[in-house]
C-alpha cells in the first residue's frame, strides 16, 4: 500500500497542477453575439500584431499537458504543448499558456481571456454551436480503470450498475459515463489525479479515462488495472483546438499546419514521446 501511495504521489507531482466543460453558457443578446463574432473575425490580426497567442489549458492530463521538472524547473509539457509550440513557430508568434481547471478552459475562451483552448478537448456537436474547432488531430480510446483487486468483478458495463464511477468534471468522459453507464452513480472531480486517489482508496469503484492517461497511471501503480468493460467511441470524442466562434482566418491557418503534422506522423510522435516522459518523471 505504501509503495502504491508513493507511486501516486510521484504521478501527482506531474499531474496535479492544472487535458478535455461539456458545454458553455451562451446567454448573450444578439447584439453582443454579433460583436463577439466581429471581434473573432479580426482575431488573427490582433494576435499577429501582438506577437503572442494565449492558450488556455489544464495541465493535469498527461501525456497531452502536464507539469514536469525540466532542467530543474517546473514546466508545462506534453503532446498538446509540443503541437502548439510548433504551430506558434509556424505562425511566427510566441505561445503563452494559461493553466486552469479543465471545466474553466472553454469558459475562459468564450469570455476572451485566452485566444484558443488546447487541452484534449473533444469537438462535440454541442460545443461546435459555441466555438470554432480545428480539424481533429487525435482520436482517443476511452477506458475504464479499476482497482486491480476488482478486475474480475467489473468485466462489463452492466457490472458497473449502481456503482460509483468517476470522471473529470466538464470532460467528455463525464458525458460518456452519463450516456453509457446511466445506471451508475457518477462522481465528478476537477482533476484526474484526484480520481485515482479515490479509486485507490475504494471511495469510487471505477473511473473513465482517456487511454493514454489510463495506461500511464496503470503503469505506475501496481494496484490499478484497466477493466475489460468496453466503452463505445465516436467521432465527437476526437480532440481538436477550440477557437472563438467566427475566428475563420486563424482556424484556417491552424488547420493548414495541423494537417501536415497529422499526415507526417508528428502528432503520434508527440504522444509517444510525452507518454514516455510522463512515466519517466512519475517513477522518480
Amino acid at each position: 500500500m505504501k509503495k502504491g501511495l508513493l507511486s501516486l504521489v510521484g504521478i501527482a507531482s506531474i499531474f496535479i497542477l492544472g487535458a478535455c466543460g461539456s458545454s458553455s453558457k451562451s446567454g448573450t443578446s444578439s447584439s453582443s453575439g454579433e460583436s463577439k463574432t466581429t471581434d473573432a473575425a479580426d482575431q488573427w490580426s490582433k494576435i499577429e500584431k501582438a506577437g503572442i497567442i494565449k492558450v488556455g489549458t489544464s495541465a493535469d492530463f498527461a501525456p497531452f499537458e502536464f507539469h514536469a521538472m525540466v532542467n530543474g524547473k517546473d514546466q508545462i509539457v506534453g503532446a498538446d504543448i509540443d503541437m502548439m509550440n510548433a504551430i506558434g513557430k509556424e505562425l511566427g508568434v510566441k505561445v503563452e499558456y494559461v493553466d486552469m481547471d479543465f471545466n474553466a478552459v472553454l469558459a475562459s475562451l468564450e469570455q476572451g481571456q485566452v485566444d484558443i483552448a488546447v487541452s484534449g478537448i473533444s469537438a462535440t456537436d454541442k460545443r461546435k454551436k459555441t466555438f470554432n474547432f480545428s480539424v481533429n488531430y487525435f482520436s482517443p480510446e476511452q477506458l475504464v480503470v479499476v482497482n486491480k483487486a476488482n478486475t474480475n468483478k467489473y468485466t462489463t458495463l452492466d457490472s458497473l450498475a449502481n456503482k460509483k464511477v468517476g470522471a473529470q468534471k466538464g470532460s467528455i468522459q463525464e458525458s460518456i459515463v452519463k450516456d453509457q453507464l446511466p445506471d451508475s452513480q457518477i462522481v465528478s472531480l476537477a482533476k484526474v489525479p484526484n480520481l485515482m486517489v479515490e479509486l485507490k482508496q475504494n471511495s469510487i469503484d471505477a473511473a473513465v479515462v482517456e487511454s493514454a492517461v489510463a495506461k500511464s497511471y496503470v503503469a505506475q501503480n501496481d494496484d490499478l488495472a484497466i477493466a475489460d468493460a468496453k466503452l463505445e467511441t465516436s467521432e465527437g470524442d476526437a480532440y481538436a483546438i477550440a477557437l472563438p466562434k467566427g475566428s475563420t482566418k486563424l482556424t484556417e491557418k491552424i488547420d493548414t499546419i495541423l494537417k501536415k503534422m497529422i499526415e507526417d506522423g508528428t502528432i503520434k510522435e508527440y504522444v509517444q514521446k510525452n507518454t514516455d516522459l510522463a512515466n519517466e518523471n512519475a517513477s522518480k
